[in-house]
């Protein structure tokens, strides 16, 4: 773990790069790398596992460097959803490319997430949503 929270994770195989920081209760989880697919879903699945808890106020997933996803990749996403949705934990997703998002839009999974340009209005919109 870095000094600013934020952590670097690498297991075997291909090295796998992400951070998982902290802004008070929301977590931001960020992928590193271009691809979320069947090389690196689960050890995504693992670690979202690990975040996603019911005292957690929001998860926010940034994808911007994501080029490429697959259904595996998308599996690792519904893991976070299933974990968070019984605690009506919100889950937001930066930065998602239009690739990435059409396969959202053709597995029908796009209503379950919220979706935003950067990670700032992201936090600014669960702020938002919090205080009201």
């Amino acid at each position: 773990m870095y000094a600013d929270g934020s952590m670097f994770h690498c297991w075997g195989g291909p090295a796998m790069k992400f951070t998982v920081d902290h802004d008070d209760n929301v977590v931001i989880f960020t992928l590193k790398e271009s691809r979320l697919d069947s090389s690196n879903a689960p050890d995504v699945k693992a670690e979202l596992l690990i975040v996603c808890q019911p005292t957690i106020s929001a998860l926010v997933v940034d994808l911007s460097r994501v080029d490429y996803a697959d259904s595996s990749g998308l599996s690792a996403l519904l893991l976070a959803y299933r974990q968070l949705r019984d605690h009506n934990i919100p889950i937001a997703l930066v930065g998602v490319r239009e690739t990435v998002r059409n396969l959202f839009r053709i597995s029908q999974m796009e209503w379950l997430f919220g979706f935003y340009p950067t990670v700032e209005a992201a936090l600014q919109e669960l702020q938002t949503q919090s205080s009201s």
